[in-house]
């Protein structure tokens, strides 16, 4: 299929350059399955394949772009998807830069992040995944719902500046299982991102559920007062939060509109916690790694924060370009997100629970509908949700209703983070809009930042 794919996009190649275009193409194909559970039923199960092609034509400083779902086998639909870019090319405003068209200096082709066993997981498979997630856990009052999403990415370049192409594979799974109750309205979730077969594990997600489960039937819900809190982000809270760090942080485009906290005069000054250290590692296979960028550059690790001192900006070429900057290898899909873990021994919610604590904690695993307030502060806005917990200091539990937090991230990274848990896991953060792009930061399992406030809290679930 591999060959198959290149000698399309060779062919095409030849074609424009027949017609004296200048484009680049780029071929994305994807095979995406999906199962979903509402009410302990399957309310959903199924599958799709799209191939998307993408032509982008380059006259001078004008670019234009060309969009389409089609079929290797529609060879004449896709010369027509290369004569309609280069028609708008003619037609578009000229930029106020010259954009890079790369010329590979080689071929390149990676599939080492592909499983075939994940890709193909079936039906069956996934039904099984279900019930040992969620066995002895239902009733007539707890419900479980939930989706695992699978599948295969394949990508691929080529450009009328060489003959030399890239290529890229992926596999990837998403699990999300939920127990809610019916009447009392309160949900609780644990979630696993997988690169290979062997790493979808029902039983971790079992656990936590079942842990959840007991203190929320068991322990009394309470309205938190408004206030400062010690509190515990859980690891999808945290890879949010890291996700949209990429945008107002560490991107140098964001940077030079203003829409960044960070300026190129901190490059070297600490302005995070000592604890914090995140990179991008493509050679993380957790990560679904891009070892190239789509301009031909090798991707090695690459340090945005180490020891709480920022050492640079993210450059896309497009970026790079406008801004006179150099690239940084980061013209991807999503960068290989990797936030160092700490000291604290804590492998999972159960050893979290039962820590001995010196203070009350909050415990936010996910952070709901996050949104920006201010680019240039870093300031962010979310609610909790899905399994929060407070956890006194005295070692009894009790269950917050929702919480709105409200703070910069210069503040949730800053010098009040008083610890890391030792352990980290890579956290799916995939979107299901669009094109297939399987993403999956790694981060600690909990981070642990003194003196928050909450902005509202809600007074039932």
């Amino acid at each position: 299929m591999r060959e198959k794919i290149l000698q399309t996009l060779r062919d095409l190649r030849a074609y424009a350059l027949s017609k004296g275009y200048e484009v680049s193409i780029d071929y994305h194909e994807e095979d995406s399955a999906l199962m979903r559970f509402a009410n302990s039923a399957i309310s959903l199960n199924t599958s799709e394949h799209l191939i998307r092609l993408g032509v982008t034509a380059y006259e001078g400083r004008k670019r234009a772009g060309y969009d389409l779902i089609t079929d290797l086998a529609k060879m004449d639909e896709m010369k027509m998807a290369v004569d309609t870019a280069a028609e708008m090319v003619k037609h578009a405003q000229p930029l106020a830069y010259q954009p890079t068209l790369p010329a590979f200096t080689d071929s390149f082709a990676d599939e080492s992040n592909f499983d075939p066993a994940l890709a193909a997981l079936s039906s069956e498979e996934k039904l099984a995944y279900f019930n040992a997630a969620a066995q002895g856990l239902e009733s007539d009052e707890v419900k479980l719902s939930g989706i695992l999403s699978n599948g295969a990415t394949t990508l691929a370049q080529i450009n009328t500046r060489s003959e030399h192409t890239q290529f890229f594979r992926f596999s990837d799974a998403q699990a999300t299982v939920v127990l809610s109750h019916q009447k009392l309205k309160w949900e609780v979730q644990a979630e696993q991102s997988a690169h290979t077969r062997s790493a979808l594990d029902p039983q971790p997600v079992h656990r936590d559920l079942a842990l959840l489960l007991r203190l929320y039937q068991r322990e009394a819900p309470i309205s938190l007062p408004l206030g400062r809190y010690d509190i515990v982000f859980g690891q999808a809270a945290i890879a949010d939060l890291l996700s949209m760090m990429q945008w107002i942080g560490f991107n140098g485009g964001s940077m030079k509109r203003g829409f960044s906290m960070l300026g190129e005069d901190q490059v070297g000054q600490r302005v995070f916690s000592e604890k914090i250290t995140i990179t991008d590692n493509p050679e993380r296979p957790e990560t679904f790694p891009f070892q190239r960028d789509f301009m031909g550059i090798p991707r090695k690790r690459f340090p945005f924060f180490e020891a709480g001192v920022f050492k640079g900006f993210a450059w896309f070429q497009d970026d790079a370009d406008e801004f006179g900057a150099q690239p940084t290898g980061h013209t991807v899909m999503h960068k290989s997100l990797v936030m160092e873990g700490g000291e604290k021994d804590l492998p999972d919610l159960q050893a979290l629970v039962e820590m001995p604590r010196e203070n009350d904690l909050l415990y936010v695993p996910f952070l709901h509908y996050m949104n920006i307030v201010n680019p240039s502060k870093g300031l962010v806005t979310a609610s909790s949700r899905f399994g929060a917990l407070y956890l006194k200091k005295d070692g009894s539990v009790a269950i917050p209703f929702n919480v709105r937090i409200t703070q910069s991230l210069l503040d949730i990274f800053g010098d009040k983070v008083a610890w890391l848990s030792k352990q980290t896991a890579p956290y799916n953060t995939s979107m299901s809009y669009g094109a297939r792009n399987p993403t999956a930061p790694i981060v600690p399992l909990f981070m642990c930042v003194q003196g928050l406030e909450i902005s509202h809290s809600n007074t039932s679930y």
